[in-house]
Parts: C-alpha cells; sequence; structure tokens
C-alpha cells in the first residue's frame, strides 16, 4: 500500500549542498526550485518500480528556505532509488513547464539506475536517482599534476574502445574493460585520455528517433554529476561510481592523467517539442535561455536547447559539478565541448570576461587541472586565440584545417603551416598564453578518422538515416585518386605515406598534441564522418588492426617517446627567428628557428612552392632542465612530385642522423633513436609528398 507522508520527523536540516546527503541517520533531500508551489519526494525500493513505495511532501513553512527545498528522511542510506516531483506554474508560452506528475531527476544526482519506462499516461518515467555513498579507497592516489607542456593526449570512446569481441578483455565496453587495456595505452606513450562524454546520457533520442540509430557519442547530458551507468560492469544501483573511480585510480598509477569531455552547453530535454525530466520541471526559465517570452528555446547548441550557463545559479551548479569530479573522482581536467556558449549572457549575447568561463580559470580547487575549450558553437561563434585567459587551452581548429590544407598540396598554405608547427604565435602570444595552450590535432570523434581523410573525398553518411546531409562537408580531405579502399599498390603507398606525413607533423609540432583513438593503426569509418548513432564496427575499435599495422603503430609510439624526450619540440615560450640572410636579431643571439626554402637560401611565402626546411635550435639546459635537447632539421615536399632539397650553408656544419623519413618502407621510415643514416649528400631528391626528420649529433 502506497502511503503519503505530510513530512517525516524533522531531526535536523541541511539547507545545502544540494542532491542527497548521506547524514548517521538518513538522507537529507535537497533541490532548488524558486517557481514551484510544491515539492515531493518519491522512493522507490526497487529499480524495476513503475511507482514509488512511499511519497513525502515538503511542507512550506518548515521545508523551505528562500528558494530552496530540504528535507531530512531518516532511516535511509546508500543505494535508495528516488525522483522529486514539482508543482506549480504550467504555461509554456511563458516558459513554465511545471507538471505535478512528471518524474524529475534530481539535478545534483550521483548516480541513475534503470531505463526509461512508459506510463500509461504518456508521461516518460526516467531512470531512477541514487543515493551515493562517496567513500572509496583511492590507495593514496592523487592527481597527476603533469605539465600542460608535456602532456600527450589521446580522444577516446569508453565504449567503443573495449566493445569490440577482438578486444578479449573480460568486461568489454566498461571502464574495467579500459584497465585492461592501458599496457597498450602506454606502449604507445600517451600521457593523457580524453574520454567521450561520461556523465549521464539516454541511450535513444528522446523526440522519436529510431532506435536503430543510437546515442553513441554521448553528447546529450542528462545528469551532470553521475557517470554513465551502460559503461559498467555490474548490475548493482550506482555500481558505476565505483567503477569510474577504479578506472581513474588504475590510470594514474600508470602515469595516465583522465581528461574528460564534458557538455555544458544544452541538455537531453530538446526543445518545446521535447520531454520534462529534470531541468524544465523544476525551473525552466532559470535553466534554459529563453526565446519569444519563453515560448521557445534558444539554440545556440544545434540540439535544441541551450543551458543558461551565465545565469548565477546554473553558473553555481556547473561550478560545482567540476569540483565534484575533481574533488570525488580526481578527474585531472576537463574539454569543453561548444565552449563559445559559455562566453553568452542570458539574451545569447557573446560578452567579454563572461563569469562562468572566468570563475573556472580561477577557482582555487581547479588549480590543477587542465581546462581546455572548444572555443566555438553551433551558431557561429568562433573564439579560437581568444577564449577565456591564460588558464585556457583550446582546441586549435586552425591547426587542424592549415595542416589538413597543406598535405593535400593547396596552394599559398605553406605560411600557415609553418605558423602551426611554431606554436600558433599568431593566436596565442599577443594575450600572454603560450604554445601549450595549443591543443593541435588532425582528427577528432567529430569528422573523418586519419585513414579516412586520405581515403575519402567525400563524406559518406548515408547509414545515418539522413540521406547523407549531415556531417561537414568541408573537409580538406584527398581520397589519393580513388574513392575509398583499393588494391591499387601506388595508391595504399601514397595514403600511407600521407598519414606518415601528418602524424609525424602533429608530434613534432609545438603545442600539444592529441591523437584520435585507432589513427595509429588506421581505424576507418567507411568513409562515415558524423558516426555519432553508429554504436556498432563502424565506430568500435578493432584490434586486429594493431596487429595489420603494426608498422604503423610503431611509427607513432617512437614519435611520441621523441617528442616526451626532446623539449626542442615542446617549446614553453615563442620561437625567436631571424630572417633567413643569416644575421641573427640580437647580435650573438641563437635563434630558436631558422626557415629555408627547399635549396636552402630564403623562403618565397607566397609563389604557391609548398616546400621548407625547418631548423630548430635546442633549448639550452637552463631553460628546459635536459641534457637531451638537440638541434631537430626539418624538412617538408608537399608537392605533387619529387623536389630537390639541399641543406642550408650552416648546417653542413652540424653532424645529422635521421629520424624519420616518411617515404621510406619501413622499418626504415622511422629510427626510434634518431640514430639513422646522415643526409645522403649536399644535394638531394626527395619524393612527392614527404618528410623528413634529422637530429643533431654532439
Amino acid at each position: 500500500m502506497l502511503m503519503v507522508y505530510p513530512h517525516p520527523e524533522l531531526e535536523f536540516t541541511h539547507v545545502l549542498p544540494y542532491g542527497a546527503l548521506i547524514h548517521d541517520r538518513g538522507v537529507q533531500f535537497v533541490v532548488f526550485s524558486r517557481s514551484a508551489t510544491g515539492m515531493r519526494l518519491l522512493l522507490y525500493d526497487n529499480v524495476q518500480d513503475s511507482d514509488p513505495t512511499e511519497v513525502f511532501d515538503f511542507d512550506r513553512d518548515s521545508h523551505r528556505w528562500g528558494n530552496i527545498w530540504s528535507l531530512f528522511v531518516p532511516g535511509l542510506g546508500p543505494g535508495q532509488l528516488y525522483h522529486f516531483q514539482a508543482e506549480g506554474p504550467n504555461d509554456p508560452d511563458l516558459g513554465l513547464w511545471f507538471d505535478s506528475q512528471a518524474r524529475l531527476i534530481d539535478p545534483y544526482a550521483k548516480a541513475l539506475a534503470g531505463r526509461f519506462q512508459p506510463s500509461e499516461d504518456g508521461i516518460i518515467r526516467p531512470p531512477k536517482c541514487v543515493v551515493v555513498d562517496d567513500h572509496f579507497d583511492w590507495k593514496g592516489d592523487r592527481h597527476l599534476r603533469r605539465e600542460l607542456s608535456e602532456t600527450v593526449i589521446y580522444e577516446m570512446h569508453v565504449r567503443g574502445f573495449t566493445i569490440s569481441p577482438n578486444s578479449h578483455v573480460k568486461q568489454p565496453g566498461t571502464y574495467l574493460g579500459v584497465i585492461e587495456k592501458i599496457p597498450y595505452l602506454k606502449s604507445l606513450g600517451v600521457t593523457a585520455v580524453e574520454l567521450m562524454p561520461v556523465h549521464e546520457f539516454p541511450i535513444y533520442n528522446l523526440q522519436g528517433q529510431s532506435e536503430d540509430l543510437p546515442n553513441y557519442w554521448g553528447y546529450d547530458p542528462l545528469a551532470f554529476f553521475a557517470p554513465h551507468r551502460g559503461y559498467a560492469a555490474g548490475q548493482e544501483n550506482g555500481c558505476q561510481v565505483y567503477e569510474f573511480k577504479e578506472m581513474v585510480r588504475a590510470l594514474h598509477q600508470a602515469e595516465i592523467e583522465v581528461i574528460l569531455d564534458v557538455v555544458f552547453n544544452h541538455t537531453c530535454e530538446g526543445n518545446e517539442l521535447g520531454p520534462v525530466l529534470n531541468f524544465k520541471g523544476l525551473e525552466n526559465q532559470v535553466y534554459y535561455m529563453l526565446d519569444q517570452g519563453g515560448s521557445r528555446y534558444r539554440n545556440y547548441s544545434g540540439c535544441g536547447n541551450t543551458i543558461n550557463g551565465n545565469h548565477p545559479i546554473v553558473r553555481e551548479m556547473i561550478f560545482h559539478c567540476l569540483r565534484h569530479w575533481v574533488h570525488n573522482y580526481h578527474i585531472d581536467g576537463f574539454r569543453f565541448d561548444l565552449a563559445s556558449i559559455l562566453s553568452r549572457d542570458r539574451g545569447g549575447e557573446l560578452v567579454p570576461n563572461p563569469p562562468l568561463v572566468e570563475m573556472i580559470a580561477e577557482d582555487p580547487l581547479l588549480a590543477d587541472t587542465k581546462i581546455i575549450a572548444e572555443a566555438w558553437d553551433a551558431a557561429g561563434a568562433y573564439q579560437v586565440g581568444s577564449f577565456g585567459e591564460k588558464r585556457w587551452a583550446e582546441w586549435n581548429g586552425r591547426f587542424r584545417d592549415d595542416l589538413r590544407m597543406f598535405w593535400r598540396g593547396e596552394e599559398k598554405t605553406l605560411g600557415h603551416f609553418a605558423t602551426r608547427l611554431a606554436g600558433s604565435s599568431d593566436l596565442y602570444e599577443s594575450s600572454g598564453r603560450h604554445p601549450y595552450h595549443s591543443i593541435n590535432f588532425l582528427t577528432s570523434h567529430d569528422g573523418f578518422t586519419l585513414n579516412d581523410l586520405v581515403s575519402y573525398s567525400q563524406k559518406h553518411n548515408e547509414s545515418n538515416s539522413e540521406s547523407n546531409r549531415d556531417g561537414e562537408n568541408n573537409n580538406y580531405s584527398a581520397n589519393s585518386g580513388v574513392e575509398g579502399p583499393t588494391e591499387d599498390a601506388q595508391v595504399n603507398k601514397l595514403r600511407l605515406r600521407q598519414i606518415r606525413n601528418m602524424l609525424a607533423s602533429l608530434m613534432l609540432s609545438q603545442g600539444v598534441p592529441m591523437l584520435l583513438t585507432g589513427d595509429e593503426c588506421r581505424r576507418t569509418q567507411g568513409g562515415n564522418n558524423n558516426a555519432y548513432c553508429q554504436d556498432n564496427e563502424t565506430s568500435w575499435f578493432n584490434w586486429e588492426l594493431v596487429e595489420e599495422n603494426q608498422s604503423l603503430v610503431r611509427f607513432v609510439s617512437a614519435l611520441i617517446a621523441f617528442r616526451r624526450l626532446q623539449p626542442t619540440v615542446r617549446s614553453k615560450s615563442f620561437l625567436k627567428g631571424i630572417p633567413v640572410n643569416g644575421n641573427p636579431v640580437n647580435g650573438n643571439d641563437i635563434p630558436d628557428v631558422r626557415w629555408y626554402g627547399a635549396l636552402g637560401g630564403g623562403v618565397d611565402w607566397e609563389n604557391g612552392d609548398l616546400t621548407l626546411t625547418c631548423w630548430l635550435t635546442a633549448p639550452s639546459s637552463e631553460k628546459c632542465n635536459s641534457h637531451d635537447a638537440a638541434d631537430v632539421l626539418m624538412m617538408f615536399n608537399a608537392m605533387n612530385a619529387p623536389r630537390c632539397f639541399r641543406l642550408p650553408i650552416a648546417a653542413r656544419l652540424v653532424r645529422w642522423e635521421l629520424f624519420v623519413d616518411t617515404a621510406a618502407d619501413s622499418p626504415h621510415e622511422i629510427y626510434p633513436q634518431a640514430d639513422g643514416p646522415p643526409p645522403p649528400a649536399r644535394e638531394f631528391w626527395m619524393p612527392e609528398h614527404s618528410l623528413r626528420c634529422y637530429v643533431a649529433k654532439s
């Protein structure tokens, strides 16, 4: 029999923090709503229950403090399942979406359990919230605090990394499955994994999308404080919390940091046609940016709604959420999806010094974390180079585009390529930032894989059931003469060379490299550049490719090892150059970088030639605190024909040994100890679309 209580015996009241807080004799439930006229707590015994076992009404006089509703229920503990219900005005034309029958997820819920359940009244019943005990034996684990300049990021999908049967892990597709593959990550040499969204999200779109097209990527948040239950191996309520912490602890033991991709720009509640799940039913006018008097949602995210991030209440929630992940999960950093939305005020206008962006940068608890912005949004904002203050690093979309265009042979891209190679000073130097504020990448989850970038000239997203209309049209890709897989040996040889060119350029550039999972072993999505709904072999990591492309994996591992050893290619300050006439700017100053044309003379940046020699001078031991620093000489030919190169006159006095030659056959394409043969002569030919890198020996 369902029991409804006006209120339990009030032993004590904690107005804050929000959420479900465990005490010795029960649980305190705290939720914000300024417009609700009534609030209820629904308790469940089992995750399958369609109806609550007990319902408690909050008393407006004794359980409400300002706009905070707080209720203590004795006798409860970890694992308790619950929802909120809020009564209030329902006038969607004014942005008021209260529904006394809707079961609402606690915005501060630390875990969810179960699935969405249908009901006879047509109201979606969301997963249940779980009361969580945050205690965990971290065994002394702390944040690794690796400097950003020494970081190599690996963007990874938790499920996709191990769900394939050929991963041969005991718990495929889970947090625990990631632990089993840590030896591979260690062998690759990456220092951080950037996990695609792991906060709770619905697997299927809630506005009628086919179940054949699941929400695989996870960019549709439901509960920001809760790790996704779909990546847990266990079945007990809340087990994802423990398993996630186990994964972080194990990665830290392997000296690998954990960066979360967080989506504070929209939620899965969608627009005015979407369901009422939590924020809409508690205080819609506060949590979302509204338009047309409140009847419509501003859509700067491209996903139906936009979180009102610079409202004080929402700003506080995001702030507490970041602290929660750092303190309770030992997370080392965050990548903010569509971060430009965080720069918009409540009316949607971009503003200088937005409060939330500044608060994240200045918070003392987040001081050891890496904060990375995707500095654009779906409504046209593009802030690469100008997002936030000195604490903020950025996904450098210009690096991606300029390197893609250079290596596919587009005219007049030489200067842009050189600027990206040297750390993008045009974007970051004037604001007082450094090369390591540029997160360099060639591919990410959003777009082609690296293999597909050199195999397809057009996207092939037909399997997404949107008639190939979705996904980016301007990819700066090139198929080397054949669209898709081919048996043509010359085409395949050129494709492999282009993959090596771009991987070497990425790892030898100033800044922080980010590698997409599987690019080291030619993972393909069959030309799909928007695989958000492909929870299948299209997106999954195929572990057979690691063996099939062992030489490329070796190539990438050697590049990463060289980068981590060699401070010359990861300078903390922008490089000082000189005119190629050979005269230092300040008398006897030794330049950090010298640029030459293919024949060893000056560079004509405007003539359309795509050949370049770059000489990096090793920093002094005082600057980098390393005795391994060495001069590095890189030669690039992005032309469609072989070109003659000459060593610059000054370089002929140096003993050079080969590190990389992307045109050579394996295993001579890379010498992990940088002890390959010297340049064949003062003058030699480099094949079309090729790169060489030499290292000076004392």
